[in-house]
């Protein structure tokens, strides 16, 4: 179906994460802020695609597409659900996981934290606490020696810049007071000062909780180095392909500084970096330049274009200088057709790249499944499957089909 070509060892995988498809996470801090009045989440995760029972099943999905790779996340919360308790079922179970994935064939790219954590660590004020580092390295530890042997891509954190980029998003002033509304309830209901959360953070306090995210990177990077020295650790970084709309280019520079800036420079001592990119938005001197009108846009209001990915990978890997691991991409809509035919052309941009140079590992789409998208809840969907809320029963989109096409030709290429 395509002449694309990619080299053998290429990663090929689809991704998922611990609380939008476990459910039930009713000791972390989201599952909390989801109870809230107000909230900001539209919607509580609920028993999401009950993952926690399901996860065979998903593992069988990835292998069926013939697929290489598996990325997931452990939850924090529920393997220390209480400060020092560490509970062995959990550990139990993330362990099956990662055998199950070898047994299959599959790369377990495992992630120690996708913006959860324990309602525990969000009481003290999340990464805001000078503790969480020390917090996070004892939990990384306890992965590591579990099943740290096994895996093949440490991811520390997902997106730990992303509260920068959304604050570049031109977003109602109520949007705002209800974050701060949410975490004012938490906080009353929970009996601290500052109950916090790594996906909704405070306008004045993105900068201190930005730090506390890159001491945490640094000390649970140096605890699974400390396990397996030869392991290959990362971040993944939320980087929209930022682009120029005439020639002042002031404008984008100042968000790239701001939002990327110091993470660009932070993972040049890593293995890799983890690109996760959904969308290309054009600035001018003035800001952003919105979709012409007819133009197909995503469920963010963003055009649809494939060569956003090769632009990500393209910038990402000219400042961070390491090799890249494409830990997501993909497109938010509830047309499934939009997605199908979208893959193609951003393979074949990802490719271009390659041929520049730029070192890419490997490319795993979000997401597997229709999950829970955060404060959107049920509401927007980039699964390749498509799942029942009541019955939770999983349906391939045409879209998982045409991918799975895809990987089969370039692993037979």
């Amino acid at each position: 179906m395509t002449d694309l070509t990619f080299p053998a060892g290429f990663l090929w995988g689809a991704a998922g994460a611990g609380h939008q498809i476990e459910g039930d996470n009713a000791t972390s801090d989201t599952w909390f802020a989801e109870q809230m009045t107000p909230s900001v989440f539209q919607e509580p995760s609920g028993k999401a695609c009950d993952s926690w029972n399901r996860w065979r099943e998903d593992i069988g999905l990835v292998v069926a597409m013939g697929l290489t790779a598996y990325r997931f996340s452990v939850e924090w919360a529920r393997v220390e659900p209480e400060e020092g308790v560490w509970s062995e079922e959990a550990l139990d179970r993330y362990e099956a996981m990662v055998d199950e994935c070898v047994a299959q064939g599959l790369a377990p790219v495992v992630t120690f934290s996708h913006f959860t954590a324990p309602h525990w660590f969000a009481k003290r004020g999340s990464w805001l606490s000078p503790d969480a580092p020390a917090h996070f390295a004892r939990y990384c530890d306890r992965l590591m020696e579990r099943f740290g042997d096994r895996i093949a891509y440490a991811v520390t954190l997902n997106e730990p810049n992303l509260p920068h980029v959304l604050s570049w998003l031109d977003l109602p002033d109520f949007v705002r007071a209800v974050e701060r509304a949410t975490l004012d309830a938490a906080s009353a209901a929970a009996e601290v000062p500052a109950y916090r959360l790594a996906n909704v953070v405070l306008p004045e306090e993105l900068d201190a909780m930005e730090d506390g995210l890159e001491a945490g990177h640094r000390a649970g990077k140096a605890a699974i180095k400390a396990r397996r020295p030869e392991l290959p650790v990362g971040l993944s970084l939320a980087i929209m392909d930022d682009v120029v709309d005439g020639d002042d280019a002031s404008v984008r520079d100042r968000k790239r500084a701001e939002c990327y800036g110091r993470w660009l420079e932070l993972v040049r001592d890593d293995d890799f970096l983890g690109v996760q990119n959904y969308e290309r938005v054009p600035y001018d001197g003035r800001g952003v330049v919105r979709p012409a009108d007819g133009v197909p846009v995503n469920q963010m209001g963003t055009a649809i274009e494939p060569l956003s990915l090769a632009g990500a990978v393209r910038y990402a890997h000219s400042v961070a200088g390491v090799p890249v691991l494409v830990t997501e991409h993909g497109m938010s809509t509830a047309d499934d057709a939009l997605r199908a035919a979208f893959l193609e052309p951003s393979l074949a941009g990802l490719a271009g790249v390659m041929d520049e140079g730029v070192p890419v590992l490997g490319y795993i789409h979000w997401t597997l499944l229709d999950n829970f998208e955060w404060v959107f809840g049920y509401q927007h969907q980039l699964g390749l499957h498509e799942v029942d809320r009541e019955t939770f029963a999983r349906t391939p989109k045409p879209s998982a089909g045409v991918y799975a096409d895809l990987v089969k030709s370039f692993r037979s290429a």
